[in-house]
């Protein structure tokens, strides 16, 4: 079982590079502004990480990180500057890009790849930490650490409103985050990637490997064994004795972070009704476990409306991009069918839900259409950040 994580870059071979970049000077030629030139020298470097040459190296600033301390969200925060721009920060468009859930955090080094190779595109990127997505948790606390940082970088780029990229979950809690009176100010665009709408439709096809979409159908797919995990290691204390809750929450927080050796050793110290729980959760025996989970889902389902998108977001007032994987099985793609669905047609600036992608990680061999979309997609991402920008100097 492998977590979620952050996007990362995936070698194709170098015919599939060469197509690329055929592809990429069609683009070029077609629709020759800026900001679709910098996506085209973007995401050549995303398909290969070591890719050189006119495209990719287009647009491709030397980049310096540093820590960026965030006291008024109590937590810390990376922040990476193109440094040949303006001395890095003055003169720049700024994303917040928000890590997923894992237990990494802004250390994870895809996250790091993924926050450098914007930033060499010429836009100040800050990576916030938020510990309750480092603690496996989806957390109301985390919606303020991410209008917070927005603020943070906001304030450091002038007063200019900046964009926030959420992935995975992130993605969902940035989105309400912008819908917030107190951070919607230095919100200029919001880009959320594998995100979800309503968390408890998500924990529910964890257990039914089903998710309804808007138009009455249903998506089908096999859900990832890892969010069962993550919603028992969340709510530990709603599954194990008080007694078993310190081994219980070892465990689960070794199998997440995927030692599973020291996983299996501290549940030794368990009683025997927990351990046959344990066993249960490690075997992913969703069968066993679904009446269970699906008790626990209706429990709070209160908590969980507090941090699903879809109650909040009539009230969003900023562009919305919305980017999914089309075979995603942590949050299914028929959960970007509803942010589509839930936000206010005026506000919905592109969605794609794309076979190219697997949940926020680039994949397989995309065909050359898919890859056109994704060029535009991260054209029209550029854009928005370059209108922000001017609309602030």
């Amino acid at each position: 079982m492998s977590p979620p994580a952050p996007a990362a870059p995936r070698r194709l071979p170098r015919g599939r590079v060469a197509a690329f970049v055929l592809l990429a000077a069609l683009v070029v030629l077609w629709r020759p502004a800026s900001a679709h030139v910098r996506a085209v020298s973007l995401l050549a470097r995303f398909t290969d990480p070591d890719a050189h040459g006119v495209l990719a190296d287009a647009v491709r600033h030397p980049v310096v990180a540093s820590d960026f301390p965030l006291p008024e969200a109590g937590t810390r925060a990376r922040l990476y500057l193109p440094s040949d721009l303006d001395h890095g920060a003055a003169d720049v468009p700024g994303v917040v890009i928000v890590h997923g859930v894992h237990w990494k955090g802004i250390d994870e080094p895809r996250l790091q790849r993924f926050a450098t190779t914007i930033a060499a595109s010429g836009v100040a990127v800050l990576t916030p930490e938020i510990r309750e997505l480092c603690d496996y948790r989806i957390d109301a606390a985390s919606i303020d650490t991410i209008g917070a940082s927005a603020q943070a970088l906001s304030a450091r780029l002038g007063g200019r409103p900046v964009g926030v990229m959420g992935l995975s979950f992130a993605g969902g809690l940035s989105l309400v985050a912008a819908t917030d009176a107190r951070y919607a100010p230095s919100f200029a665009f919001v880009v959320a990637v594998g995100a979800h709408d309503d968390l408890g439709r998500v924990l529910r096809f964890f257990t039914s490997n089903e998710s309804p979409r808007p138009d009455g159908t249903t998506l089908r797919l096999q859900a990832h064994d890892y969010g069962a995990v993550v919603l028992v290691y969340s709510h530990a204390e709603d599954f194990f004795p008080a007694a078993d809750l310190p081994a219980a929450r070892d465990a689960l927080r070794s199998w997440l972070h995927e030692d599973f050796d020291a996983a299996r050793s501290r549940a030794q110290a368990l009683s025997p009704e927990a351990a046959i729980k344990m066993k249960q959760v490690f075997s992913h025996d969703s069968v066993a476990l679904a009446p269970e989970l699906d008790a626990e889902v209706g429990r709070l389902s209160p908590q969980l409306a507090a941090v699903s998108p879809g109650a909040h977001l009539a009230a969003i007032r900023v562009p919305v991009f919305l980017l999914h994987g089309a075979g995603d099985r942590v949050i299914p793609s028929s959960e970007t069918e509803w942010l589509a669905h839930d936000t206010p047609r005026a506000m919905l600036r592109a969605a794609l839900i794309s076979p190219a992608i697997e949940h926020v990680e680039l994949e397989g061999k995309p065909s050359l259409g898919d890859e056109l979309a994704l060029v535009h997609f991260m054209g029209d991402v550029l854009d928005a950040a370059d209108e922000a920008w001017s609309a602030g100097r």
